[in-house]
């Protein structure tokens, strides 16, 4: 089974006052990249939601917890020693300097550290919630990657068809290429000289090594095999950089016989072979 490392899971659920919501999105990557924006009440769990996100395995994912009333989250205190010593160093100042004016809390609250937030401690029920969103959150995710993965690997394997398919036209065109190649080589060789004569065995014996270069059965039966590996392989469930490895060796066997075609219309199924294999390459890239 495929999936694509691309996709978008949500979910939601309420805890006292609160709603807690976890969004996760999805882009392709070779490793798993994640990047948590959660709010500070909920640091001290980020190592659990980081380990609940490892099943994702491969993908740049963005991972964003969030309070519909974050408000509810914390109490803000006056520092009473502090407030009295900026009181304090103010008055004095005054007095020195024989400025007559007034002292108000307005002026002394907005100074460093006076006032301090105390966030309320994160209780184990709540913590479980977040937890338990983040999960359903990933099980979104992944049914989301299932679906896109399963048009993916679709499309792939239709392309992969496709290259089998011009395989088999290719082998109409080599008992033409070894009689277009001997025509050439006497037409070559009468050139040369106009007593023209030729020691029919020894030509054959030279048309048998020259053709020994240009034999692609080896090339065509790779090929072949590497195809139905791959279509087997795509059952598996995140096989995608093997997918990617076994293209390769597809597209070395493409190029071999690309190499040894020595025929217009052989070369042309070939940057067909190439086409198809380059899109099945660029699918790939979003395979978990």
């Amino acid at each position: 089974m495929a999936y694509s490392m691309t996709g978008f899971g949500a979910a939601a659920a309420d805890f006292a006052d609160k709603r807690i919501a976890v969004e996760l999105r999805s882009l392709n990557s070779k490793q798993l990249d994640l990047n948590l924006k959660i709010p500070s009440c909920y640091r001290e769990i980020e190592a659990d939601i980081r380990a609940l996100l490892q099943v994702l395995q491969r993908g740049k994912v963005e991972v964003i917890v969030s309070l519909q009333s974050p408000q509810t989250l914390a109490a803000t205190v006056i520092n009473e020693p502090l407030f009295g010593e900026y009181l304090s160093q103010l008055k004095a100042v005054a007095a020195k300097y024989g400025n007559d004016f007034s002292i108000t809390a307005g002026d002394i609250l907005p100074l460093p550290n006076v006032l301090n937030t105390q966030e309320k401690s994160l209780t184990e029920p709540e913590k479980q919630v977040v937890l338990e969103c983040t999960q359903k959150a990933i099980g979104a995710l992944t049914a989301f990657r299932e679906q896109e993965g399963c048009v993916l690997i679709g499309d792939i394997l239709q392309r992969v068809e496709i290259i089998l398919s011009l395989l088999k036209q290719i082998t109409p065109f080599e008992k033409e290429r070894i009689e277009t190649v001997k025509t050439s080589l006497l037409q070559a060789l009468r050139g040369i000289t106009e007593e023209f004569s030729v020691d029919k065995n020894r030509f054959e014996q030279e048309l048998i090594y020259y053709f020994e270069k240009f034999d692609i059965t080896e090339e065509k039966t790779r090929l072949e095999q590497h195809c139905k590996y791959f279509t087997a392989t795509s059952k598996e469930v995140g096989a995608g950089r093997k997918l990617g490895f076994i293209a390769q060796e597809m597209g070395r066997e493409i190029n071999t016989l690309g190499s040894k075609s020595n025929h217009s219309q052989m070369q042309h199924i070939v940057v067909q072979m190439k086409d198809e294999l380059e899109k099945i390459k660029e699918q790939l890239l979003n395979l978990l």
